[in-house]
């Protein structure tokens, strides 16, 4: 159930016109009254003898108590209370309850004898809208301070109640809803979002892994969106606002929002925290240096996992602060990476970014500088440009979003100890659109690894069984009975023949982080030997060339978790 308070008007009968109208696009079907004050006021919907024009004069019969001079000007409230698309129908017994607690809850009409006067109107299944006129019987104004967060407590006690889909509570970090005209507007252009919403999520990808002014707004113009800048008359850029080149007004203008409208974290001085950890305040050459080869789609897709890695491990043993910074900074990584993916995996990368975007804030402030591998992992992502969805590219994203998949389930834990409830509940979210995307991705390089490992021989393939019954003995069998053992046991083969101990790489693979719910624990040390023990993704393709990967500040090392509390966390 979602109420929202909508802005305060000055015109009574203007929103009884809309109330009782047909709506913007024919959508209001038998607009009528649930409930009223007393219980009696007239409803023009239902009744041939009622006029809007009665309705709008009984609700605003207090304000004649008052002086003109003394009349508010906007003493018109409207709240809207909306249930979720697969909830039941309530019937207008149960709406009209709905409304009577929601006035009292607000402080509207707290039950006192004066309160306000009220009308609550129902035009469609699934919400209704309650108008007020801001001033009580007795002729004060009424005690509606933060109406809206009353409303949303009470919302939450009517879900529980009457058994309706229960919406996790906000803490007042979330990025501000489009609004209704919004929507409609969005539905008319044929737009899968909003301008808002395609706004938020342009200049999201604009910041990921910047490092100056310079190079944020370059991002913005080369994106395509209309840029203004604020600027004092010192000449200090105090902010900016963006606009869609084809969204405009009733004049025909473009329409502007501002970034702190898009979202909290997208005001100018906030992201300008998010740099203030770098080393200078330069402009930052896109390609390190002039001595440096540019960064490749799979070298940089391949240090994004060891970044990952490191931040897990601070999830694990840091400091909220840290965890905070790491997390807000990973939503760069993500959006940097549905900026680059290939075709095939775009869609569920830009969902999870989407919705990760929502576990990337809280009120647990970010200490800045444990954040700075991860935003240089997502600037290597951007500026090493669109992956192919083969070879090198394909693989070591694949390799990314298996290790994604655990760092925004390490994310949505930890949100979930702190009670951040929406925070976790879009990270959970954002987990499954990885999900969906690594199946995407990886079956093409697993497959073939699949192959070479049935076609070991059979002395090549007892060998491998002893190294895993060696390494992990409590989760051998469950392995050893899954489709993708045989590509672990071609990554083992491939492990020896590097050099490497397969037994002992493998109990360390193991020992990283807990299997127990692993969709799949095979896939997921295949991809973690592979990085381990810098083995090319793409065993059949062409070698990738990596360079050492970026490393986070990591917290003092602790002894490793015992599998139970391992098992705690979710994979």
């Amino acid at each position: 159930m979602i109420p929202q308070v909508h802005k305060q008007g000055s015109e009574t009968l203007f929103l009884l016109n809309y109330l009782y109208g047909k709506g913007t696009r024919e959508e209001h079907i038998d607009p009528h009254l649930v409930a009223s004050f007393d219980g009696m006021a007239p409803d023009p919907g239902r009744d041939p003898g009622a006029t809007k024009r009665d309705l709008q004069q009984l609700l605003d019969q207090p304000l004649q108590l008052l002086d003109p001079d003394q009349r508010p000007e906007k003493h018109v409230w409207h709240l809207s209370v909306r249930n979720a698309a697969e909830d039941r129908i309530l019937s207008d017994e149960e709406w009209g309850d709905i409304a009577r607690r929601m006035v009292a809850a607000t402080g509207i009409d707290p039950g006192d004898g004066a309160g306000c006067r009220w009308a609550a109107v129902r035009h469609a299944d699934d919400h209704i809208h309650i108008i007020a006129t801001l001033v009580r019987e007795d002729g004060r104004r009424p005690n509606h301070h933060r109406s809206g967060k009353r409303a949303q407590a009470e919302a939450r006690l009517l879900e529980v109640e009457y058994g309706l889909q229960q919406v996790n509570p906000g803490d007042g970090t979330a990025a501000k809803r489009p609004t209704s005209a919004e929507r409609h507007k969005a539905e008319r252009q044929g737009r899968e979002r909003t301008a808002r919403e395609e706004l938020r999520e342009t200049v999201r990808r604009a910041v990921a892994g910047v490092q100056s002014e310079g190079e944020f707004f370059d991002r913005l113009t080369a994106a395509g969106v209309l840029v203004e800048k604020r600027v004092a008359p010192s000449g200090d850029l105090l902010g900016y606002k963006v606009a869609l080149t084809d969204d405009l007004n009733k004049d025909g203008e473009p329409v502007f929002y501002p970034g702190s409208k898009l979202a909290p974290d997208l005001s100018l001085p906030r992201i300008r925290e998010r740099w203030s950890g770098d080393a200078a305040g330069r402009e930052p050459d896109p390609d390190r240096s002039a001595d440096s080869p540019r960064v490749t789609p799979s070298t940089a897709r391949r240090q994004a996992t060891s970044a990952s890695w490191q931040a897990v491990l601070i999830i694990d043993q840091g400091d909220d602060g840290q965890i905070s910074a790491v997390i807000a900074a990973y939503g760069e990584v993500l959006d940097a990476l549905a900026k680059t993916s290939a075709a095939h995996t775009r869609r569920e990368l830009r969902e999870a970014a989407w919705a990760f975007e929502r576990a990337s804030r809280s009120h647990i402030r970010a200490e800045r500088g444990h954040d700075r591998a991860l935003r240089q992992a997502a600037r290597d992502l951007v500026h090493g440009g669109p992956a192919l969805g083969r070879g090198p590219d394909g693989a070591t994203t694949a390799m990314l979003i298996d290790m994604a998949i655990f760092f925004v389930l390490a994310a949505a834990h930890w949100h979930g100890k702190k009670e951040h409830a929406q925070q976790a509940a879009a990270a959970r979210q954002a987990a499954e659109h990885l999900r969906a995307a690594y199946q995407t991705a990886a079956p093409m390089y697993l497959g073939p690894m699949h192959q070479r490992g049935r076609n070991l021989s059979q002395p090549l393939q007892r060998k491998q069984t002893a190294y895993l019954r060696r390494a992990v003995p409590e989760l051998a069998e469950q392995v050893l009975a899954e489709p993708g053992w045989y590509a672990l046991a071609a990554t083992l083969a491939d492990v020896e023949h590097a050099g490497h101990d397969p037994a002992a790489l493998l109990a360390d693979a193991a020992e990283r982080r807990e299997l127990d719910t692993a969709e799949s624990i095979s896939d997921v040390l295949v991809w973690r030997l592979r990085r381990m023990a810098d083995l090319p993704a793409d065993p059949s393709g062409a070698p990738e060339h990596t360079t050492t990967a970026p490393t986070a500040t990591r917290p003092p090392a602790k002894r490793p978790a015992n599998r139970k509390e391992r098992s705690a966390k979710s994979r």
